[in-house]
């Protein structure tokens, strides 16, 4: 597939790969495991409102880079930006193929396919080989759980905080997303 997609783009110098998804963030949070004095059972907050949000995101590994979008819900309108954001962080000289699962608004005949990017999809339930659920489960589990949030802009505010920590930490999106079957594909 690498191979035809720079056949196809011989204007482009080498082909990156980067993975998609999206992940709701919101009041009806989840439990996660600490660490705590053992037979002691820590106490936890959990919310059980419903407002919520989405991280739209792609990682590139191979370059150790991320695009993300935070959005009140998922739609074509909102993947679309997606591509847009990410069509301008693909290198001048590359072609991006884009990993993604087969949500609807993944594969809407309205969604425009910027130039410099092609999609691929994975075989349905498939997560685990999306590297990007990596980085949900890190966000989730480190900056994101047993938290109760008062109100949309509090849930905004948080995500974006997590995600500005993510990508603080020179080389932590390329230590989560790299995959070993990842590194023999040649780009």
């Amino acid at each position: 597939m690498i191979e035809d997609i720079a056949a196809s783009h011989p204007e482009a110098g080498r082909v990156e790969i980067w993975f998609q998804d999206e992940t709701r963030i919101g009041q009806t949070g989840r439990t996660c495991r600490r660490w705590f004095e053992k037979g002691v059972r820590p106490r936890g907050h959990r919310d059980l409102r419903h407002q919520a949000l989405y991280l739209f995101g792609a990682v590139c590994p191979a370059r150790d880079e991320a695009v993300e979008l935070v959005l009140p819900d998922v739609s074509t309108v909102a993947m679309q930006a997606l591509l847009d954001e990410l069509s301008k962080a693909v290198d001048q000289d590359a072609h991006a193929l884009v990993i993604m699962d087969r949500a609807g608004w993944h594969c809407a005949k309205t969604l425009m396919v910027p130039d410099n990017l092609s999609l691929a999809f994975l075989p349905p339930y498939s997560p685990e080989l999306n590297v990007i659920e990596r980085v949900w489960l890190y966000l989730k589990e480190r900056y994101l759980s047993l938290r109760v949030w008062p109100d949309y802009d509090d849930i905004l505010d948080a995500v974006c905080k997590a995600w500005n920590k993510l990508l603080d930490e020179p080389g932590r999106i390329k230590s989560l997303t790299d995959a070993d079957w990842l590194l023999s594909v040649k780009t």
